[in-house]
């Protein structure tokens, strides 16, 4: 009973996309009305099928049950299996992704009701449940990366959503670049997990006791290298410092996919994937402790500039961005169920700002013209406390967003294209 509703949490969103795709390669094109409904069924079931597992966990009090998918390759002696595994931590996750998925569909269905992308966007969002899905519940490395691209590329096709603009496909470019640079962290961990252990399966990995207890497989520089490779893939997903700018950029998007992507799950995969390897960080206090800098850092980053914002959605972002990065300290600090409920409590609150936000705008509007004036904003206590030397350079910190996308464009971005176009000449020259 538990793998088969392990089965069906997981794989209903994406078994629905090979549906619409099946019908698409056909010829059909499925009313508005239909696909609501399709959406709306898959996104019950799944959510039917985690909560049932979530109660069968429970009742046969189960701690970790690994639900096999069969072998996806053979190679001499070496195989690589697919598996499930449900445990404490993915549980939880599974039934936040899919109750979070369903109400921004419904919320999706009106919001986007007759929009010329409707069917695209539906079909994104139900291959990103079904990649959130597989990151979650995944039984190794190997699965999770497979849904760590689909929740990647979903994310990017999804920023550049309004094609007919220059500047949300430009948006949705750069974060798939960031994610391109940073996805290889979590490819070489598999890769080394696979050199060394013969197997990406985290009971292999991290040890077969329950979450968050285990014995990592791995030890010396070989665990190191591979804790800091997760922490680069981490970081690249939850947009932490320096690899932030994405996350403003990503609002050029329709507020569901904002609300989904970059306040409820996307952006809190990278915490999912370090609490995953918990006990590989309790063994490597280098890579915790970079963990803790990184997000206090981030934090501290985004409060500053979080304040300069002129509109709701950055605004969100960045205090998104600022719990991501305490999320991080927590983690690094050695605390499993203190960021666990940190995680979903934030994940419900933001997907709920997100979703509020155009109402919101169109009240303030309301009570504006009520009251023939603008309506200022109030409790700048903690500019009180702050020299008046340093608060223009504060502001002008926070109005250039910390500078990092000049940084990144200059130091990263710039030599990658000049040696690019140095090769380009060069092969033009040798060709002639």
């Amino acid at each position: 009973m538990i793998g088969w509703l392990a089965r069906i949490a997981v794989f209903a969103p994406i078994a629905a996309f090979a549906w619409l795709g099946l019908a698409r390669l056909l010829g059909r094109r499925a009313s508005e009305r239909s696909l609501t409904r399709l959406v709306s069924l898959t996104f019950v079931t799944s959510v039917i099928a985690a909560l049932g597992l979530a109660g069968a966990m429970i009742l046969e009090r189960r701690s970790s049950e690994v639900v096999p998918l069969g072998t996806w390759f053979s190679s001499g002696t070496h195989r690589v299996h697919l598996s499930l595994l449900v445990d404490g931590l993915s549980v939880p996750f599974l039934v936040l992704s899919s109750v979070l998925c369903g109400t921004v569909g419904a919320f999706a269905t009106r919001y986007l009701h007759q929009d010329p992308g409707f069917h695209r966007f539906m079909a994104l969002m139900l291959l990103f449940a079904g990649g959130i899905q597989l990151v979650t519940a995944a039984g190794g490395l190997d699965l999770a990366y497979i849904g760590w691209e689909l929740v990647g590329i979903t994310s990017a096709l999804l920023i550049a959503y309004y094609q007919n603009r220059e500047a949300p496909v430009h948006h949705g470019l750069w974060a798939f670049g960031v994610y391109r640079a940073c996805d290889v962290g979590l490819l070489l961990a598999g890769l080394v997990a696979h050199a060394r252990l013969g197997s990406g399966a985290y009971p292999v990995l991290y040890g077969a006791a329950p979450w968050p207890a285990g014995a990592p497989g791995l030890a010396g520089d070989t665990a190191t290298l591979v804790a800091f490779l997760l922490l680069l893939s981490a970081m690249g997903k939850s947009a932490q410092v320096p690899l932030s700018g994405w996350l403003p950029r990503a609002m050029e998007g329709p507020t569901p996919s904002s609300a989904i992507f970059y306040g409820a799950l996307s952006v809190h995969a990278g915490c999912y994937i370090l609490l995953r390897a918990a006990p590989l960080l309790d063994q490597q206090p280098g890579a915790s402790a970079a963990l803790v800098v990184v997000g206090l850092v981030t934090a501290l980053y985004a409060t500053v500039v979080g304040r300069a914002q002129t509109d709701i959605k950055s605004t969100i972002a960045y205090a998104t961005l600022t719990q991501l990065g305490i999320i991080f300290a927590e983690i690094g600090l050695g605390l499993r169920l203190i960021p666990l409920v940190h995680i979903m409590g934030h994940a419900c609150l933001r997907a709920l700002q997100f979703l509020r936000a155009p109402s919101l705008l169109h009240e303030r509007h309301q009570v504006e013209a009520a009251m023939g004036e603008h309506v200022t904003r109030t409790g700048a206590h903690l500019e009180r406390h702050v020299p008046a030397s340093a608060q223009l350079w504060l502001y002008r910190f926070a109005l250039q967003r910390g500078y990092l996308d000049a940084l990144i464009m200059g130091w990263v971005v710039g030599p990658v294209l000049r040696a690019l176009a140095w090769l380009d000449r060069l092969e033009r020259k040798w060709i002639g």
